[in-house]
């Protein structure tokens, strides 16, 4: 059975990795700009041909994702990180907040690209590539086998749910934070809901 070998995996791989880069940096500018762009007006701003940019990305869909801040980071913790799952959550959530507030501009366009009619079918998983969610259970990795899995994941939703873009968007444009009020904000709600859920766990009558 033959298989598909990526283009930019044959051939001059240096110079396709070079051609790849200039179409995410493009990309990455016209997502800072607000702008709902296509592949062509990525290939245009990076002076490339349309032809030769859909070798590398089929559609939209691929190249946002590409262009998405820090898609390819497994953990935010740092290499020597802490075994308290607590002391693991604030430094993920730090990172992670100020994360979201350095790359704000992509962040908003995209979540606005998320929002456009019909844009579940045309990008689906725009933001919803889990990232954050890894993150988070990566932080508080110390927790499985202390409290049942179903509610370990619902602690991690509930906590991305309260730090991510959309949660930023509305303490700034809703409730007139600040950019480092909203982030104090964002942390003290991660570690609201961690110490709630922790006393939920340790005030459940023991089975049996």
């Amino acid at each position: 059975m033959d298989v598909a070998v990526p283009y930019e995996s044959t051939g001059r791989t240096r110079q396709k990795g070079r051609t790849r880069s200039a179409l995410i940096a493009a990309a990455r500018d016209l997502v800072a700009q607000g702008v709902s762009f296509t592949v062509e007006d990525a290939a245009a701003a990076a002076g490339i041909s349309r032809t030769t940019a859909y070798r590398y990305f089929a559609n939209q869909r691929a190249l946002l994702l590409a262009a998405h801040p820090e898609t390819s980071a497994l953990s935010l913790l740092p290499p020597d990180a802490p075994a308290d799952p607590g002391r693991r959550l604030d430094l993920v959530i730090e990172a992670f907040t100020r994360l979201i507030a350095a790359s704000e501009p992509q962040q908003r366009t995209m979540l606005r690209l998320s929002l456009e009619p019909g844009a579940s079918e045309q990008t689906p998983g725009l933001l919803r590539q889990g990232r954050a969610i890894g993150w988070i259970h990566d932080a508080l990795s110390p927790l499985r086998g202390r409290i049942p899995a179903e509610e370990l994941h619902r602690l991690v939703l509930a906590i991305r749910s309260a730090t991510g873009i959309e949660a930023r968007v509305w303490l700034t444009d809703v409730a007139g934070l600040s950019s480092e009020d909203a982030m104090k904000l964002m942390r003290w709600s991660a570690r609201a809901l961690y110490s709630s859920a922790l006393a939920e766990a340790a005030n459940r009558p023991a089975s049996g």
